[in-house]
């Protein structure tokens, strides 16, 4: 794919998962993909993460994803797309930006709507602003039937009152990058959402509490992700230049959740990966036919 396909990872951080990944949450569309593009994908490839979910936060990434993955196909990996409105930039949501979600959202490549959600972190948009946003957001899950991908940050609570009201009226839906307490995880797994896990398992600064918890999330409700370039695992064997993160890193986070959770990286690795086919709803034989593709870059 690219002249510069080994010269970005040192050895020690070539990882190759044990079967093919699924990364959930990759933010491909992020600047600083823009000059090595190829040589990520060659490298996500070779590390066994056969399938990326290109995150869509806004009108205009959206319309990136949607093109890069239209761009990509037949290049070894199976790229797809969200389509939605973070919570920093509810305010901007109107009529127009309603629209446009809509008909990107029923576009072939897009597989779920988001990420969208509530951050009352940051309140980079009122915490009013952020629900109005969600509510429409929901409604277009409801309206497209396809799932919820979905951001949440210091606002449990109202989260799980919203998804409740809607539970009936929407499908599948996943909390990306879970990061919160126990009460909290119960409170979604009674919602029948499902849980997306990232490097911050690997952080021995905050991480600590995940650990307990993982391996309270059944195999059928958790998948993986890295949020790159977002979130670079803080353990690495070794360090990485401009600590960017990329999908070539995922089987590192793999591991660390198998470890915590007792189980072989095998099987958590083939678990994760037929939750998020069934998720997203993709091809059954994507992954097979991904891996059989040539991994020359």
């Amino acid at each position: 794919m690219a002249d510069t396909f080994d010269d970005f990872l040192p050895e020690a951080l070539r990882f190759t998962s044990p079967s093919p990944l699924v990364d959930i949450g990759a933010n491909l569309t992020h600047d600083s993909f823009a000059r090595d593009l190829p040589a990520v994908l060659a490298r996500a490839r070779a590390a066994n993460v056969t399938t990326l979910i290109l995150t869509g936060t806004d009108r205009e990434h959206a319309e990136q994803a949607v093109a890069m993955a239209r761009q990509y196909a037949g290049e070894g990996l199976a790229l797809h797309a969200t389509a939605g409105v973070h919570p920093h930039d509810a305010s901007r949501w109107d009529a127009g930006l309603a629209a446009a979600m809509a008909e990107l959202q029923r576009q072939p490549e897009v597989v779920a709507v988001g990420e969208c959600g509530l951050d009352f972190n940051r309140n980079f948009s009122t915490p009013a602003e952020q629900e109005r946003a969600f509510e429409a957001q929901l409604g277009l899950a409801a309206e497209s039937g396809k799932p919820l991908f979905i951001h949440e940050r210091d606002a449990g609570q109202r989260m799980r009152e919203m998804l409740h009201a809607w539970r009936d009226a929407i499908g599948d839906a996943v909390v990306h990058c879970f990061t919160a307490d126990r009460a909290t995880l119960f409170g979604y797994l009674d919602l029948d959402l499902h849980i997306g896990l990232t490097g911050w398992l690997c952080d021995e600064r905050r991480g600590h509490h995940l650990r307990k918890l993982v391996a309270e999330i059944p195999a059928t409700r958790l998948m993986v992700e890295t949020d790159c370039p977002y979130l670079l695992p803080r353990n690495l064997p070794a360090k990485l230049k401009g600590r960017r993160h990329e999908p070539a890193l995922l089987p590192w986070i793999l591991r660390e959740i198998a470890h915590w959770r007792g189980d072989s990286e095998a099987e958590l690795a083939a678990a994760t990966t037929t939750t998020a086919r069934r998720f997203f709803r993709l091809p059954a034989d994507a992954s097979r036919e991904a891996s059989r593709g040539d991994t020359t870059p």
